[in-house]
């Protein structure tokens, strides 16, 4: 399985830290020192996470100079604007191509990781050949800006990944390892962050154990990877970890002992874009990935979700 080109869109709108200051009281210092998050970004009316997804996808379109025939289309989200017409047929319907598989997973912010061993399956029992996976989040469309605990954390912001089971380029990366499960049963995986859509809100009342079980899965997720191609951190040219907060990604780095160099962050900028978050910082890093060079992935979200990725380009 091959990755021929990655794309992201985030929307123009950027809210700063300070509108936190005004909703719910709390400094720039105070957001900063514990998320390491600067500004988001934030869909503005008309924006949705279907018309993110669209936008991904010509941005990908236009990165790979033709239109692929497609024949699998995966959305992965947790903010669907629309739970019957989902992102992934708003995205087929986009690019009119009929009669194809068609679906859209949610397993919070392993969601696109959960895609990818979609295709997989896809690929390996000969049902399609070339799929399309498309992650849009609209965070902010659920998010509570007087909370001041997980209010400055969310922001918006997708990604779209063209995929093929044979190496269409000589550019293209492949994918070595993927591996995903779900761990609901320890600590408050029920409990700590949650997003029930009639409540209208999105909080994360238990931060703490979120911040601890994410630390622990995506360092356990990363060193299997490594014993598994007996490698050491050292033959790794990129780590992506899923951008929920910058201590979290600088402490499994430090436990890993990878330098700062090799490590990709983007939630300074962006804050937490939930499944995308890899994604777009894997499409922002990809200009500079050389042939022969190895990308770790290692990801966990709400519900306790996790999952790792291993490429070589």
């Amino acid at each position: 399985m091959f990755i021929n080109s990655i794309a992201r869109y985030v929307p123009a709108k950027v809210l700063g830290n300070e509108h936190f200051a005004r909703t719910c009281g709390i400094s720039n210092e105070w957001i900063v020192e514990r998320t390491g998050i600067l500004e988001r970004r934030m869909c503005p009316e008309g924006e949705n996470t279907n018309t993110m997804g669209v936008e991904a996808v010509n941005a990908l379109i236009e990165k790979l100079g033709y239109k692929p025939q497609f024949d699998l289309i995966i959305g992965a989200t947790y903010t669907p604007y629309d739970t019957v017409v989902t992102l992934a047929h708003f995205v087929q319907h986009h690019l009119g191509i009929p009669d194809i598989p068609t679906l859209s997973v949610s397993t919070a912010c392993s969601s696109i990781l959960n895609a990818f061993e979609i295709v997989e399956g896809y690929f390996a029992t000969g049902k399609a050949t070339r799929a399309l996976i498309v992650g849009s989040e609209h965070n902010t469309a659920y998010f509570d800006d007087t909370d001041k605990v997980s209010g400055p954390l969310w922001g918006d912001g997708a990604v779209a990944f063209s995929i093929s089971k044979e190496r269409q380029h000589d550019t293209d990366m492949e994918v070595k390892h993927i591996h995903t499960g779900g761990a609901a049963t320890v600590g408050k995986a029920t409990e700590a962050v949650y997003l029930r859509p009639w409540e209208g809100i999105f909080p994360m009342p238990i931060g703490r154990d979120v911040f601890i079980h994410a630390c622990e899965y995506m360092y356990k997720e990363s060193i299997k990877v490594l014993e598994k191609f007996k490698l050491s951190i050292d033959d790794i040219d990129y780590f992506i970890p899923h951008q929920a907060n910058l201590r979290i990604s600088r402490h499994v780095a430090k436990e890993l002992q990878l330098p700062d160099e090799k490590l990709v962050l983007n939630t300074h900028k962006y804050g937490n874009t939930g499944c995308c978050g890899f994604g777009i910082g894997f499409a922002e890093t990809l200009p500079f990935i050389q042939k022969g060079q190895k990308i770790l992935v290692a990801v966990f979200g709400g519900g306790y979700s996790f999952g790792s990725m291993f490429i070589q380009a």
